[in-house]
């Protein structure tokens, strides 16, 4: 009995050691090999900032807005670590980033997120909404998590954005072995004769690719003037059979135990008021003139979509990740961008300019991230009217997702990075906890960038629920507060620490003052108790729950 006693000792000890080797100190974690702190002093990477700053200047003043100074550092690296990530920089992460001299920290982080698979993750499951939805589909036949995998893979590797998008499309296979076939089988139909839905998959790829709402018109033709096709020159309303053209490039999909393959069969469709069913000819809404007769039908339809003069491809991938950053896109609803007309600042600059570069998203991330609009602070020393934020004078304020929620708190309440490299076990620890706290908590579905209210039921999840408390309670090897209490060489820098850990920033001086004064003098058991308590109040305070 002895024997076990020493050895449990022996391993909190050792634990102690490593956290208190890492905790207060900045020891080196794996640095990015795309760290380059003269990235945007290059002329040419500069201009395009430049470009898109001077539209948003332009845009301010034409509204007659002063917008707000720029953010600090811990600020932004706060929203950087949330937005691609779904979390807030480790403590570990703050410590090396606040060696580096001020104008590389940002940089440094960045290249650090967009090299670590939490970022291919994270943004693999929030296009994977806009792509297959949230839930499970048909049985069997559809597979969202190796969907979303195999789509992580791209995003890690880089994989230039329109080859996966042509992938999606117009892949053929089994839905195991060539995942992105997902995209086609999760509309699998037992009503269709137990294939893929055709107007399902086209409202699909106008909304998820090309940011249009054209599948209001499967039923009957625009009646209110919502969809303009035609040209700038020569508008027209959108008709039903706009909407079911684009479609019969889905028609004659063959689904079977082998997969997805490509036949001859024809589109038929019954339009409103007709009499019978018709055969549907394949032709664009817009821009048919880009259709090259090579291929199978859905690599006609894939190439269309992702033609480098279809501009609202890119306009709708330039508007999901800057929603992506910033909490909101630039055109709302993010899936109803006009063919035609006056574009916010920055969307036409930043679409461009993601053609230009290869359909590059950690280029088109990286752009978006160094413009002024995203590194404004969220408070001013002026009354901030809804027309600021409207107009990007000021950093929106937007509640976080469930899942940045779980996120934050998992890692607040941890002293050591957690992400791919973490032992298993803490890996599956965190899946499990973040899970279940999702559910509780309510997942935002497909509609995640739509404005919403806070409720009752997740007030009392953060203030009473399980997640809270056992991330905060005492545990010597697996809580930051315990540690904390232990290993923290003063009350002020275990106060410091933990606003670190939890708000990404220092604690004013009022903060610090009344917070130490409640460690004084306190050991053991009441220090703990002192810090959990600290630890709940940063977790359930305003400022924990909001993007800012």
């Amino acid at each position: 009995m002895w024997a076990r006693n020493l050895l449990f000792v022996g391993l909190i000890l050792v634990g102690f050691a490593g956290v208190a080797a890492g905790l207060l100190s900045s020891d080196p974690i794996e640095h990015p090999t795309d760290f380059n702190p003269q990235r945007f002093a290059e002329p040419a990477a500069r201009a395009i900032v430049e470009q898109v700053d001077s539209e948003f200047e332009r845009y301010w003043q034409e509204n007659e807005l002063v917008p707000t100074a720029s953010a600090d550092n811990l600020t932004i690296a706060r929203r950087l670590g949330l937005a691609l990530t779904g979390t807030v920089p480790s403590l570990e992460e703050l410590r090396i980033f606040e060696t580096l001299p001020e104008k590389e920290q940002l940089e440094w982080y960045l290249s650090r997120l967009l090299e670590d698979r939490r970022y291919a993750d994270y943004v693999a499951e929030r296009l994977g909404r806009a792509y297959v939805g949230t839930e499970d589909g048909p049985f069997i036949v559809f597979r969202r998590r190796r969907f979303t995998t195999w789509l992580s893979d791209q995003i890690h590797q880089n994989t230039r954005y329109d080859k996966i998008v042509r992938s999606l499309i117009s892949d053929t296979g089994i839905w195991t072995d060539a995942p992105a076939v997902n995209f086609l089988t999760v509309t699998v139909n037992p009503d269709n004769e137990g294939k893929p839905d055709a107007i399902r998959l086209a409202g699909r790829t106008t909304r998820a690719f090309l940011g249009m709402r054209i599948d209001c018109l499967q039923c009957h033709d625009d009646q209110l003037g919502n969809v303009s096709l035609g040209t700038a020159e020569e508008p027209r309303d959108g008709t039903q059979s706009d909407f079911h053209h684009l479609a019969a490039f889905y028609g004659g999909v063959n689904f079977s135990l082998f997969g997805v393959t490509d036949g001859d069969g024809d589109y038929k469709y019954k339009y409103l008021n007709a009499e019978e069913e018709e055969t549907v000819a394949r032709r664009p809404p817009f821009l048919a003139e880009l259709v090259r007769d090579e291929g199978t039908r859905r690599e006609q339809l894939a190439n269309w979509v992702t033609h480098d003069q279809n501009k609202p491809f890119a306009r709708a991938m330039v508007n999901r990740m800057w929603a992506l950053l910033m909490g909101k896109p630039l055109v709302e609803p993010i899936d109803d961008i006009p063919l035609y007309g006056d574009y916010p600042p920055g969307l036409e600059t930043l679409s461009a300019e993601f053609v230009e570069h290869d359909y590059d998203l950690r280029h088109l991330l990286r752009v978006i991230a160094e413009t002024k609009a995203f590194r404004l602070d969220s408070r001013a020393d002026f009354e901030v009217q809804p027309k600021h934020e409207n107009c990007w004078a000021v950093f929106p304020l937007t509640r976080l997702r469930p899942e940045q929620v779980a996120g934050g708190i998992l890692q607040a309440t941890e002293l050591t990075t957690i992400d791919a490299e973490s032992h298993i076990f803490a890996q599956l620890q965190r899946f499990n906890d973040q899970n279940s706290f999702i559910q509780r908590y309510g997942d935002a579905a497909e509609d995640e960038f739509d404005e919403r209210a806070g409720t009752i039921a997740q007030r009392l999840l953060m203030m009473n629920g399980k997640l809270v408390k056992e991330q905060t309670v005492q545990n010597p090897l697996f809580n930051a507060t315990t540690q904390l209490a232990a290993l923290a060489p003063t009350d002020e820098k275990a106060v410091e620490t933990a606003y670190l850990a939890v708000l990404t920033r220092r604690p004013s001086a009022e903060e610090l003052t009344h917070f130490a004064a409640r460690l004084k003098d306190l050991s053991g058991d009441r220090r703990t108790q002192e810090l959990e308590d600290l630890y709940w109040v940063l977790i359930n305070s305003t400022e924990f729950s909001w993007s800012h």
